[in-house]
């Protein structure tokens, strides 16, 4: 049913490989290539020479203003090369190899070509930047209701569906060798209703075209779930839905009240039965309606990493302890101690409302605690009465938050059709039970307030027991996310065989510090409505920023920030080398205590200031300048150092309180810009250095998708056209000259102290049961839990090439990991190593073969030369394409 996966749009890639606008041979810009043939005739030393040549700042303006303006000039591969290996290792051995960044999207469309850049950034210790999340693709929604990035469905299982709603996807267009099944499950009496300002191309398949007002989405699908809320819920109790919210949401769960709001979830470690549980701070409690009293249940987040009972994160209505079985209340209506009224956010009218719920008293070790159901808390807010004190809508005419009446204003669309729109989709998961299905996609995530849109329909998939069931849940298709064999393409991509710590940047956070977007807005408060709170207001109540919030984040761990420091990493160590400190511990421990005393920085404390700029930038795969570059104005003024038209005002002085503020801002911040290209795009057009990229049609790789659970071998229908060479094959020869050139000016392995921050998929994730801001003395600079996580590496720039091209030992001592797993392969690394050897001949500074200097002298490994024996290695060591492995990964997850 998968077949064929091309489309009419195919016929056309014909015009890329043969395009007038083809990238055929290396290209300069003609003003840098100038001053740098005259620095080489010199200087002898490439790296000397690019020294020579950024460190003067009027030849470094001349070529950066150049930047845009055409100019290009054909330059041999050796030439570029020689250009590239100079200015990177000039930068890591003067500022640190964190100044080094790259930039390639969406790997699942092209893994090796992505690997290819990414790999030898890890070896460097450059920075890998993010996609999924610069794109506005990755749905923030996903992670904030399940904790997981996006797990979508295949596309055959939309057949399965009987009632399915599209919002910002035009399937005919974006999914066109799937939309078949669209049709065909048309014919087998599903119903579909597309929901499009326009009348698009997948609405012609629509039973209903519900025109809603562009991004307005979510106040229809409030007001659905005010009008499931009232009829499947309160006017009538659907079994299925009521077990259904039992068994798989937080909709049982307790929630403290504080004050007469409420508050957090009641803890485990809070009631005396449980006061001893492992991780305590993170299980949750239920009502248990057998015993009148608080249980735990499985399968909350504090099982997840438990050493010493583990096997108990299945979300099961047993208890933790006794295993007994569980009969949680689902809300407190029927029997409760008493109706409070609380207060209520009023989001819209920016004012509270009072409502009375349903409570539960209990004692705890802190005394008597007043405890609702997350139930009661959501059917409140959504205003739906049952007989209740307080304000509530009397019916679905009164235009009152969440009613259909309230609706019809913000979208456009009759209350009438509304409702039975709601009706149809309940009693549709009823009789079916749960197969409704929501396909979602740009349209609606590209919107500033996207994740209440997906929210808002995400409850009514909950409230009609529709996630997780064939044919129903939320379909998130934006882009070609789904990397289906991850863990071995994963250790293959950031070097993890050889055993590095990435430095893995999420690209909004980097452009909007870098590119000092930041200096042109005041507080976000300004510009959107938030409720008061400690944590979103600065010093003396005056209104945050986002880069307040930046760097606080940075510094509690929460999210990563390279530069890491206002100094070198490699430099830094070699300082605690000095002081003494010879373990990774005691280097650990001295950056710390530099850091709790003030003496060390964070780069995102002063970006900019000239030691903690990015200074070069590999872009492949993408068009980073181009459609890419929100904030267009700003990356021309502050990256590249040229013509913008930028003319906002520089507002954000007396708005910032965690980031220093300089008069001057930066203008020209990257030293080299190098484009990897088959077309010549904005950012070739910007760039310094433009390399000819063979197209998908001319090189190996793999491909995979969401759509389908199979993994696409690609295969060169050609060889690549002109001078053009694959990913695999430019960053090969970038990562030989580099260790040429390491022979000189880094001929010895170092060590390098790498930032991570606190990590999704590991222990980290319960490592903050509360925020404690260490650099204000509320608490101590721990690594880990208060703070990021340090890890120390060795960087052999001499033998990076070495590295790039073998598959190294760290998969056969460790493993493959994925989602928190580790699937031992040492069988299988040794078969590949069989399979395609290669000899590793560790060089030292002389550039002689060492025979016996190093664990690693004359190894033989698993060859990564060729772009067929990376998609070997990646698809024997997965478990996604190796049955054994996969079978191994089972095992593992049993133990969870």
């Amino acid at each position: 049913p998968y077949e064929p996966r091309g489309c009419q749009r195919g016929i056309s890639f014909s015009w890329y490989l043969y395009s007038p606008i083809r990238v055929k041979y290396p290209y300069a810009r003609g003003i840098l290539i100038d001053l740098w043939r005259e620095a080489r005739k010199k200087y002898s030393d490439p790296v000397a020479a690019w020294a020579v040549l950024v460190s003067d700042q009027e030849k470094r303006k001349a070529f950066q203003q150049a930047r845009g303006k055409g100019g290009f000039r054909r330059v041999s591969w050796d030439e570029a090369l020689e250009m590239i290996a100079a200015s990177v290792v000039y930068t890591t051995k003067k500022y640190g190899p964190d100044r080094v960044a790259g930039f390639s999207p969406i790997p699942a469309m092209s893994q090796i070509s992505y690997a290819a850049g990414s790999r030898f950034l890890s070896l460097l210790g450059g920075v890998p930047m993010s996609f999924y999340d610069w794109y506005c693709d990755l749905p923030p929604a996903s992670p904030e209701i399940w904790g997981e990035q996006t797990d979508v469905h295949e596309s055959a299982d939309w057949y399965n569906s009987r009632f399915i709603a599209v919002m910002g996807s035009n399937l005919n267009m974006t999914r066109t060798p799937d939309t078949h099944f669209i049709s065909e499950v048309r014919h087998a009496g599903a119903k579909l209703t597309v929901f499009s300002p326009d009348f698009s191309q997948v609405a012609k398949y629509a039973d209903y075209w519900i025109p809603v007002h562009a991004g307005q989405d979510a106040a229809f699908w409030m007001a659905v779930n005010h009008v499931i809320l009232k009829e499947f819920f309160v006017d009538r109790q659907v079994p299925y839905f009521i077990d259904y919210l039992k068994r798989y949401t937080d909709m049982p769960f307790l929630v403290e009240i504080e004050g007469d709001r409420p508050g957090k979830y009641l803890r485990a470690n809070q009631i005396s039965e449980y006061a001893d549980s492992e991780d305590g701070g993170w299980k949750l409690l239920v009502w248990d309606a057998s015993f009148d009293r608080p249980r735990l249940p499985k399968g909350s987040i504090g099982f997840r990493w438990s050493k010493e009972d583990p096997g108990k994160w299945n979300l099961e209505m047993k208890d933790a302890a006794s295993g007994e079985e569980l009969s949680p209340e689902l809300t407190f209506i029927d029997r409760n101690d008493k109706i409070l009224e609380l207060e209520f956010d009023d989001f819209q009218a920016g004012t509270t409302v009072r409502r009375g719920v349903p409570v539960r008293f209990l004692k705890t070790a802190n005394g008597r605690k007043t405890v609702v159901t997350v139930f009661d808390l959501v059917i409140t807010q959504f205003g739906v009465s049952r007989g209740l004190a307080g304000t509530y809508p009397q019916d679905y005419s009164e235009e009152a938050n969440y009613t259909p009446a309230w609706q019809e204003k913000l979208t456009g669309i009759h209350r009438d059709t509304l409702i039975r729109f709601a009706r149809e989709w309940a009693i549709n998961a009823e009789k079916t039970n749960g197969r409704n299905l929501i396909i979602i996609g740009a349209g609606a995530n590209h919107w500033y307030h996207n994740n209440l849109i997906y929210r808002s329909a995400i409850v009514a998939l909950m409230l009609t027991g529709s996630v997780g069931v064939n044919g129903g849940g939320l379909a998130h298709y934006v882009g070609q996310e789904k990397l289906v064999n991850h863990a071995s393409w994963g250790a293959i991509a950031f070097a993890n065989d050889w055993k590095m710590a990435p430095r893995q940047q999420n690209t909004p956070s980097f452009h909007y510090v870098h590119s000092d977007q930041w200096r042109y807005e005041k507080g976000y408060s300004s510009y959107d409505k938030l409720p008061h709170s400690e944590l979103n207001s600065g010093q003396d109540d005056s209104p945050d920023h986002t880069i307040d919030h930046q760097v606080r984040a940075v510094k509690r761990g929460w999210l990563p920030f390279f530069p890491q420091f206002n100094r070198s990493p490699l430099d830094l160590v070699r300082e605690a080398e000095q002081n003494g400190e010879t373990n990774d511990s005691q280097i650990i421990k001295y950056i710390v205590d530099q850091l709790a005393k003030g003496k060390l920085k964070f780069s995102v404390e002063d970006p900019d200031a000239p030691e903690n700029w990015p200074r070069v930038w590999f872009i492949w795969r993408g068009n980073a300048i181009g459609t890419s570059a929100k904030g267009h104005e700003y990356f021309m003024r502050h990256y590249l150092g040229t013509h913008s038209n930028a003319i906002a005002p520089e507002i954000a002085k007396d708005n910032v309180h965690e980031v220093v503020y300089r008069e001057d801002a930066p203008t020209g911040k990257m030293d080299l810009i190098v484009d990897l290209n088959f077309r010549m795009d904005t950012s070739a057009l910007y760039s310094d250095l433009v390399l000819p990229a063979a197209t998908w049609y001319e090189k190996d790789d793999l491909n995979t998708t969401d759509l389908h659970s199979f993994i696409n071998p690609m295969q060169a229908v050609v060889p690549p056209a002109w001078e053009s060479r694959s990913d695999w094959e430019i960053f090969k020869a970038v990562a030989k000259k580099v260790s040429e050139f390491a022979q000189v000016h880094l001929p010895e392995p170092v060590r390098d102290i790498v930032m991570l921050p606190l990590q999704h998929d590991t222990p980290d994730e319960i490592s903050q049961p509360e925020v404690i801001d260490w650099w204000k003395g509320e608490g101590e600079a721990i690594p880990g839990k208060t703070m990021p996580k340090f890890r120390v590496v060795e960087r052999d720039y001499v033998n990076l090439y070495q590295r790039m091209v073998s598959l190294g030992p760290g998969i056969e001592q460790n493993g493959v990991s994925a989602h928190g797993l580790t699937i031992p392969a040492a069988d299988e690394y040794n078969a590949l190593k069989l399979q395609q050897p290669r000899r590793f001949d560790k060089q030292h500074k002389a550039g002689r073969r060492n025979g016996n200097g190093g664990s690693h002298a004359s190894e033989v490994y698993p060859s990564l030369e060729e772009a067929q024996q990376v998609a070997n290695a990646i698809l024997r060591l997965d478990p996604a394409s190796n049955g054994e492995l996969a079978y191994r990964a089972f095992k593992a997850e049993e133990h969870k």
